[in-house]
């Protein structure tokens, strides 16, 4: 598409007035619908306000004028002299519009124009104004023109009565409703202008808040008072949420980078100088192989290390386990088997007690953490291993071991990732095994705890299935 139709494209599917409608502050775009939708009905309750007056005014104005009519007509009838109340006027025409008599007021001025004497000599009752509601002439008139049949002529009688009484009463309406329909709207776009200010200020108290976020401030949470329950604040609690999965997402990374970082950097020295050595002089092949073997075993190394790590990172990312129901002796013994060969070779034993009954767990996950306590008690101790696993609502899982059991120190640290005891419990490992488990219990809403039996050391784990 060419420049030329993009711009058309973004002008048909957003008017240019409505593009900058959008573009305005949201505070100004609320004052000004507070300031349009009060116009709008701060004209519609003045145009009924005046509309009422006026029908009042005129209905007392056409009364008014209908009794001086009469009475006019009346006097000329009966062959009276004609008067009439204060403010009002009258004109005696010929059927072709000779004034042949008029009071005062009117004595010089034609109230009827041609049209409307050749209407009235045909019979018709003309009623119109003469003068304008902004004439500020006190003259203005309101008139009421019929026919009279005299016994000896017929003549055009015209009734008329001053307007400036209810003119002036209309322009007064006028300008004290325009007054107040001002006053109203310079008070309504205040009102609406604090109140939108008080409304979106936690808004623009979140955007500063969340702006030091971009300089890598750590623990940052945003003002939510405790006391409220509106949308700002569902708002802020939601946000807050956020921040904090954010925070452990990337405290989860710099650990995971941290940890990868310190581990790998030992095994891929010890490669480094394991091929430096070989490669300084000519070696014996029974030399070289040996180092080979040295080098598989550190790759081996890095290896499972690295998968460890990564097993660790996707178990600290995880939201949602894929549970589903699966027999506990099943579980517990697929994960046990492959341990049987391991401990028959050191001449120990794996006694598995487990009750009957079905978990509802993740077994890609606890099927590892199984194995997990089983190879770190095959590694960390001797004699035989005794695992055992209740459901109840609860899975209870305990593995126990034969031997000299964790050091005290290291109790509080044990699911530590990377820790490893000092004392009789050390051997070849990453120190990830136990932090492992850890990690299963806690995704699926459990613990992990490790103690000491006086015979040995205990690993429990209890989470809910």
């Amino acid at each position: 598409m060419t420049p030329t139709a993009e711009r058309a494209a973004k002008t048909v599917g957003h008017p240019r007035g409505l593009g900058r409608w959008h573009r305005l502050p949201i505070v100004l775009r609320l004052v000004l619908a507070v300031a349009v939708t009060m116009s709008l009905v701060l004209s519609g309750a003045a145009g009924l306000v005046y509309w009422q007056v006026q029908q009042a005014l005129d209905e007392q104005l056409d009364a008014d004028l209908a009794t001086y009519s009469h009475d006019l007509r009346g006097d000329l009838l009966a062959g009276r002299r004609l008067s009439g109340p204060d403010g009002s006027a009258y004109q005696i025409l010929t059927p072709q519009g000779r004034i042949t008599e008029a009071s005062d007021l009117v004595r010089t001025q034609h109230l009827l124009r041609s049209a409307d004497i050749t209407s009235v000599a045909g019979g018709a009752t003309i009623r119109r104004d003469i003068g304008g509601l902004a004439s500020l002439d006190p003259h203005t008139l309101r008139l009421k023109a019929q026919r009279v049949r005299l016994p000896d002529r017929t003549v055009i009688a015209v009734a008329a009565v001053r307007r400036g009484h209810r003119d002036e009463a209309l322009r007064e309406l006028l300008a004290q409703l325009a007054i107040a329909m001002g006053l109203t709207l310079v008070a309504a776009s205040y009102v609406g202008y604090r109140t939108a200010r008080a409304a979106l200020d936690p808004v623009e108290r979140y955007r500063r808040r969340a702006a030091s976020l971009a300089d890598g401030t750590s623990g940052v949470r945003l003002p939510v008072p405790e006391d409220r329950d509106d949308e700002l604040t569902r708002l802020g609690h939601t946000l807050n949420e956020m921040l904090e999965r954010l925070e452990a997402a990337a405290e989860r990374e710099r650990r995971f980078l941290a940890d990868a970082s310190h581990e790998l950097r030992t095994p891929l020295s010890l490669l480094r100088a394991e091929l430096d050595v070989a490669l300084h002089r000519p070696r014996p092949a029974a030399e070289l192989t040996e180092t080979l073997r040295s080098v598989d075993s550190e790759v081996q190394r890095l290896i499972d290390l690295t998968n460890a790590l990564l097993d660790l990172e996707q178990l600290g990312g995880t939201d949602h386990l894929a549970r589903s129901p699966i027999d506990l002796p099943e579980l517990v013994a697929s994960a046990v088997d492959p341990y049987r060969a391991v401990a028959a070779r050191e001449h120990r034993s794996i006694s598995v007690d487990v009750a009957p009954g079905t978990v509802d767990v993740d077994a890609n996950w606890i099927h590892p953490a199984i194995g997990n306590l089983i190879d770190n008690a095959l590694r960390h101790s001797h004699g035989d291993i005794h695992v055992t696993a209740t459901a109840n609502g609860r899975l209870r899982l305990t593995v126990t071991d034969e031997g000299p059991g964790f050091p005290a120190d290291f109790l509080p640290k044990a699911f530590d990732r990377f820790a490893c005891a000092e004392a009789s419990r050390t051997s070849p490992g990453s120190g990830l095994g136990l932090a492992f488990v850890a990690a299963v219990a806690a995704s699926h809403g459990g613990t992990a705890r490790a103690e000491n039996t006086g015979q040995g050391a205990t690993v429990s784990v209890d989470i809910p299935c």
